[in-house]
């Protein structure tokens, strides 16, 4: 058992593009597609119709004109001509600012600001009228010190993510697809390779059971995804997302997540006789797991029945888990739910695996 276990680790290692491959999806593809798919908005092209042209419309659009979120490109004195650069694409937003804004807002009375948004990319548009609104809430606050102590007001305070960035999501969650896409990918490449050489009979003709030969195809993935972790984390540092959490905790339950995901690889394994059909296997039964996960899409935003079929997704219960641990500072005893139905549905599958790989090879 230890020689074939010696032997398998030693031809993984050997595999130079497999570890290219895989420290680049823990590492590079970690960083490319955090900075690809964020949805923090910058710079979103603005003009501006200031029809009150007093102190306050002013100090409003020079708020507007060094924010980070925004980019003022035209300040126009008609809404139509402003439109005209709306809809010919110049511009993503218009502030309009109506005739006594400043008497309304000394007089403290009601007064309506107009913002027309281009909504055929509704994530930009969402997050500009977010930011719009906090740029003219700290107007109201700097020119009316007084309000404070005209009545209640509400006091927000974000925790684990002040900033509210989705990079510190979106950097865990690729760090999670990665360490899914190589546990499920990598196990079925392997065995169906050994089937088209022809060494897969040589194994079983060796004087080894069947469950050593499966403990010593999942092994190599198994100790290279653990490996993979710790550059992981330097990434992760990189985008300023904290550790809070217990490492050692984060390792253990990183290994019962590649469990599931390895045991996934190898049922794959199990029916694939090319490495054509295991890879084209793979991606059926990852997409699915990738998408009633939570990674890219809320699972609150999911149908009732698309809710209940993601309690089927490891990736889901390691998604709380990983974003609990560095975000949350959160242990065992908050983690424990999560951790069960992790070790819920990787035991089984991995029985499971193992039957049919063992029925399979007979």
């Amino acid at each position: 058992m230890i020689g074939l276990l010696r032997k398998e680790v030693i031809q993984f290692f050997r595999d130079r593009v497999i570890l290219v491959l895989i420290l680049w999806l823990y590492t590079v593809e970690a960083v490319f597609c955090t900075l690809a798919l964020s949805f923090d908005v910058e710079d979103v092209p603005l003009a501006i119709v200031d029809q009150d042209r007093s102190t306050i419309s002013r100090e409003l659009v020079q708020k507007f004109a060094l924010s980070e979120s925004f980019d003022l490109q035209y300040q126009e004195s008609a809404v139509s001509v402003a439109e005209t650069h709306l809809a010919h694409g110049k511009v993503t937003a218009i502030l309009v600012i109506p005739p006594g804004f400043e008497r309304s807002i000394r007089s403290s009375e009601q007064t309506t600001l107009q913002l027309l948004l281009d909504g055929t990319d509704s994530n930009i548009a969402a997050n500009s009228l977010y930011n719009a609104r906090g740029v003219l809430a700290r107007l109201v606050r700097e020119q009316l010190p007084f309000a404070a102590n005209t009545g209640a007001i509400a006091v927000t305070r974000v925790w684990y993510n002040p900033q509210l960035t989705t990079s510190s999501f979106m950097v865990l969650s690729m760090i999670a697809l990665a360490g899914m896409m190589v546990g499920v990918i990598h196990p079925a490449a392997s065995i169906v390779r050994e089937k088209e050489r022809g060494t897969l009979e040589q194994l079983l003709v060796a004087p080894i059971s069947t469950f050593q030969l499966f403990l010593a195809k999942i092994a190599p993935t198994m100790i290279i995804g653990l490996l993979a972790v710790f550059p992981s984390l330097l990434i992760v540092r990189a985008f300023d997302v904290p550790m809070r959490g217990s490492l050692a905790l984060f390792l253990i339950l990183t290994g019962f997540f590649l469990l599931s995901a390895v045991a996934l690889g190898v049922l794959i394994a199990a029916y694939s006789r090319t490495l054509q059909q295991a890879l084209l296997l793979s991606f059926f039964g990852l997409f699915p797991v990738m998408f009633l996960s939570g990674t890219l899409t809320p699972v609150e935003a999911m149908p009732d029945v698309l809710q209940a079929l993601s309690r089927l997704s490891p990736l889901r219960y390691y998604m709380d888990i990983i974003i609990g641990v560095f975000l949350k500072g959160v242990g065992w005893r908050d983690l424990w739910d999560e951790s069960l139905c992790l070790i819920a549905i990787a035991i089984p599958m991995l029985i499971l695996s193992l039957g049919i790989f063992r029925r399979r090879l007979q």
